[in-house]
């Protein structure tokens, strides 16, 4: 008589997910117990770190990730990254462990008396099944609503000792049935949608494209292109945005949205109609108030995403899947009449260095573009230098770049050795400030004991830099704790067993991160000495 156990990892395998990202508890080691050797466990010493690990894999490698925690202690450490990872759509099966069931009424110890209450709403969806054989259909039921869009994180709550429990002949058939099946989801809009919507952008004067994560994440960075290019309309990335959607090379290109009400809508000022594909309408942070478009602009949202649809203040939407609808509408509009639109000014050229040879941001990050290879997976978890990031290393190619779209730090560092797990082929460079790299550091050690080769470049400037520019807009200035000296980054790194070094120049920093890149023996770090430079809407 077959186990839950075994009919868990029967779904499991029939979806690929063979690697588990972990912390283990007392409430787990049923679930772990005799571990199948045909999968892979990712140990990371902070359940924070675990997700992120798991953010970082599904993100590189396009699957859903598994993560195990431990129980009510466990889930409550991982939930900043679980709000990550529902901010980045990104498709995750979170498992915690569970008291016995004959003493959760007692509330024992390491019950969770509400253990479904306690990741809402960072979650699509929160279950504990009700008997054991419901376990294996529950995971099945987790990994689709975890794949269907939006894609996001979803929660199971097991009862450590479901496991071991026997399936009888008609709960192991429904098991098998269930780990069998599959879900395709390709939703398009009808003809007539698509037909109304050709029109209105043929007969707009001066329309503009807007892309979002979701054209990256959806597999529609080469369709937008196409339609770009077909119709000639210039092109903005959303504010805030979290991937590449669009390349930055491109000559219809024209830079990064600010994310805030006022200086966006002004950017858009003499466009009559803005087509927004696959992002939020729109990311805002800080607030600046004004008009949300321009007196006269119309907008339509392209999205996966009914909740996005439902909650945009202003315009229409069409709630589809974005490579399918792109295509088609591109198909339908005709060759450009107009010109291809012009892409924004660039500065050309290194930047000087500084007199006391400490590099700045973009003199830095333009070294570190200059060493790392072609095919690149880029984790950026430096807020503060994010257009000067964007300016060295202007990436055109997708599913290239990743970052966090919810805004709590402790992405960064999990998630590039995550994506470096889901995406070996590729050499990932993980760039990151002091201050960031502080709230996963534990992710090094798990990059050294799987000898995981990222490259972590730390943008050294002893400050949250970030925070001192929002004190400038919110008029906050005086707050306490925005500087942090005293850090040494490369000895907390040596002592988690990975290599580091400090670049004081631009060659010197080139070659580590070239030398850093070519090599497959682990984890190197270069911490960069930069000076602070707050950005501006």
């Amino acid at each position: 008589m077959r186990t839950v156990r075994e009919a868990v990892l029967d779904v499991l395998r029939a979806r690929g997910t063979t690697t588990v990202f972990g912390n283990p508890g007392s409430t787990e080691l049923p679930m772990l117990k005799r571990f199948p050797e045909d999968f892979r466990y990712v140990l990371g010493l902070h359940e924070a770190v675990v997700v992120g690990m798991a953010d970082g894999f599904a993100q590189a490698s396009g699957t859903t990730a598994l993560v195990n925690l431990h129980t009510g202690p466990g889930t409550g450490n991982a939930m900043g990254a679980i709000l990550n990872a529902r901010a980045n759509r990104t498709p995750m099966v979170v498992t915690a462990g569970q008291q016995v069931r004959a003493m959760l009424t007692m509330e024992a110890l390491l019950a969770n008396p509400q253990a479904t209450l306690l990741p809402q709403p960072a979650v699509k969806w929160a279950y504990e099944p009700p008997r054991p054989a419901d376990v294996a259909p529950a995971l099945a039921r987790a990994v689709q609503i975890a794949e269907t869009p939006p894609h996001g994180p979803v929660f199971l709550s097991l009862p450590m000792d479901d496991f071991d429990a026997p399936l009888d002949a008609q709960d192991d058939a429904a098991a098998r049935a269930v780990a069998a099946r599959r879900v395709v989801h390709a939703a398009a809009p009808d003809t007539t949608t698509l037909d109304a919507l050709a029109a209105r952008i043929a007969r707009a004067a001066s329309p503009v494209l807007v892309v979002g994560d979701d054209v990256d994440a959806a597999g529609a960075f080469d369709e937008v292109r196409t339609l770009a290019e077909r119709t000639g309309l210039p092109v903005w990335a959303a504010p805030a945005s979290a991937r590449v959607s669009f390349p930055r090379t491109h000559p219809q290109f024209r830079g990064d949205l600010p994310p805030a009400i006022g200086p966006l809508s002004h950017c858009l000022e003499g466009h009559d109609l803005v087509v927004v594909i696959g992002a939020q309408v729109f990311r805002y942070y800080p607030y600046v108030p004004g008009p949300y478009l321009p007196e006269g602009t119309e907008l339509v949202l392209l999205t996966r995403d009914a909740e996005e649809a439902a909650k945009a203040p202003v315009g229409d939407a069409v709630v589809a899947d974005l490579a399918l609808t792109v295509r088609a509408l591109a198909e339908r509009i005709g060759p450009a009449e107009r010109p291809a639109a012009g892409g924004a000014p660039r500065r050309e050229g290194r930047f000087a260095e500084p007199a006391d040879g400490v590099l700045s941001p973009l003199a830095a990050l333009r070294a570190v573009a200059e060493g790392a290879p072609d095919d690149t997976l880029w984790i950026n978890e430096s807020p503060s230098n994010v257009p000067q990031f964007h300016e060295a290393t202007r990436i055109s190619t997708p599913r290239s770049y990743l970052f966090s779209a919810g805004g709590g730090l402790g992405y960064g560092a999990a998630a590039a050795v995550g994506a470096q797990l889901g995406a070996s082929d590729r050499p990932v460079v993980c760039v990151i400030g002091d201050g960031s790299i502080h709230y996963a550091v534990q992710a090094l050690w798990t990059a050294a004991a799987h000898r995981v080769p990222v490259t972590f470049v730390v943008l050294s400037n002893a400050r949250y830099a970030i925070l001192q520019w929002f004190a400038q807009v919110e008029h906050a200035q005086g707050a306490p704790g925005l500087e942090i000296p005293g850090l040494d980054i490369t000895s907390v790194a040596a002592g988690y067993g990975v290599r580091t070094h400090t670049a004081h120049g631009a060659g010197e920093l080139t070659k580590l991160v070239r030398d850093s890149a070519a090599q497959q023996d682990g984890p190197v770090l270069i911490d960069v000495p930069v000076t602070t430079e707050l950005p501006s809407l």
